[in-house]
């Protein structure tokens, strides 16, 4: 493989990106069956939801690799490099294997509709996955789920995590009209794990696993965690089995609800298992795995002094999680945010949440034509915030200034888009932390 290769096939990759999103589901099966369907010679588990998606397919993935089992893992966004998408046993795909799969999804794109970004990427997963022959995949819907590209999947567990307003242009503008869509990722037999809260999303999400005779289990009905005095520890009373004191490297409270979901799933997994199987859900690879767990780019602790954190924070939900986190850990500390959001977000909403604990705001711009001009959200914030405001549209140069004219008992929180959160990663890894 020359250096150009792998290079030429992100390029192609990304500007397929102008075709969209498309809801239908011919275009990838037709790849897939092209390719031997390779999605069927593993075991998956299917993760949906507004938030949390990327955080319990970690935990899963991680515990399933200290349980023996060799483990795929398919995410999105990526954070700095395309590869970071593709995970077994933790670590990202070579660029070789990048370019491989690459060559032999695109070489089977012959339908009457070319393939969009997702869809070749979501088979190239597969593929890799196959390839390497692992015994489970994780996999991690995009957007929605009922015509999202992964739903091609007939998995051993699904989990549909929360339900937040988001994508409306696509998934509807109501909670019932978002659970239609993540409910589709619920097959007949199988069972399905959920945090979902809201009457009628819950309700709509019962009415579809009993149409698919699919064993539905709900956090904090069939399963639930409660709080230690430490507020880092917790107990899990599972649905078999319950587990004090677990902790997990991952901050935010938040936290306890997704490690949750992903020990329930283990926990019907490992049920499913034949006895010869390696086992599952024991309390060692429990433990052990999610002390193991690594999800950059969320609540991340990147620099000590100042203070600076990564949170990619992209939604209503997440920027509430995220200014409850910084309200309670940072009060009376000098906080600047550098702030940048897509125009597909209710950016004034979430501008609330970010900005509220912040003495300085610095707006910023990530390189994608969806992000909303800096002006747009100076504007918006003037009306219900007095703090100082910057604009700096380079994300780089925005993080950079933050941290260089901020003392050393000062915080710095860059957030608003997993894609500002992979610049300002790529950024303080480069110069700061080098």
């Amino acid at each position: 493989m020359n250096a150009d290769s792998y290079k030429n096939c992100l390029d192609k990759l990304f500007k397929l990106g102008r075709f969209g999103i498309k809801l239908e589901l011919d275009t990838i099966s037709n790849i897939l069956k092209l390719l031997n369907s390779p999605q069927k010679n593993y075991k998956t588990i299917h993760i949906a939801g507004t938030n949390g998606k990327g955080s319990i397919g970690t935990y899963i993935s991680s515990i399933l690799i200290q349980a023996g089992y060799r483990t795929g893992f398919y995410t999105s966004p990526h954070l700095i490099k395309f590869n970071e998408r593709f995970s077994i046993n933790g670590i990202d795909v070579s660029d070789a294997e990048i370019v491989q799969a690459y060559q032999a999804v695109n070489k089977v794109d012959i339908g009457k509709r070319k393939a969009t970004f997702f869809e070749i990427a979501t088979a190239m997963a597969f593929y890799i996955f196959n390839k390497n022959r692992v015994e489970f995949a994780v996999i991690e819907t995009g957007m929605g789920g009922r015509f999202d590209a992964t739903n091609i999947l007939t998995p051993e567990i699904s989990v549909i995590s929360n339900l937040s307003i988001e994508h409306t242009d696509y998934l509807g503008n109501t909670i019932k009209a978002l659970a239609r869509e993540k409910a589709g990722i619920i097959k007949l037999n199988k069972p399905v794990v959920t945090g979902v809260i809201q009457p009628s999303g819950i309700e709509f999400i019962k009415t579809k696993a009993k149409e698919k005779s699919a064993p539905l289990y709900i956090y904090k009905k069939n399963f639930s965690t409660r709080k230690a005095p430490n507020h880092n520890r917790f107990s899990y009373k599972g649905i078999f089995q319950e587990l004090k004191n677990i902790e997990t490297p991952l901050k935010g409270d938040h936290q306890r609800d997704n490690t949750a979901l992903a020990l329930a799933a283990l926990e019907l997994l490992s049920v499913k298992r034949k006895d010869n199987d390696k086992q599952i859900f024991t309390e060692s690879n429990v433990r052990k795995g999610l002390k193991k767990t690594k999800w950059p780019g969320r609540l991340d602790y990147v620099l000590d002094k100042p203070c600076v954190i990564i949170d990619g924070a992209h939604n209503q939900h997440a920027s509430k999680i995220l200014s409850d986190y910084l309200r309670k850990n940072f009060e009376g500390v000098k906080l600047t945010s550098v702030i940048g959001i897509l125009d597909d977000k209710p950016y004034e909403s979430m501008l609330k949440n970010l900005v509220y604990s912040s003495s300085r705001i610095i707006f910023t711009k990530a390189k994608t034509g969806r992000s909303i001009d800096p002006l747009i959200l100076k504007k918006a914030t003037a009306k219900f915030s007095n703090a100082e405001i910057i604009i700096m549209e380079d994300v780089g140069k925005a993080c950079a200034f933050a941290i260089n004219t901020s003392k050393e008992s000062d915080a710095v929180c860059i957030a608003g888009s997993l894609y500002v959160a992979g610049e300002a990663k790529e950024k303080i890894d480069n110069e700061f932390r080098s």
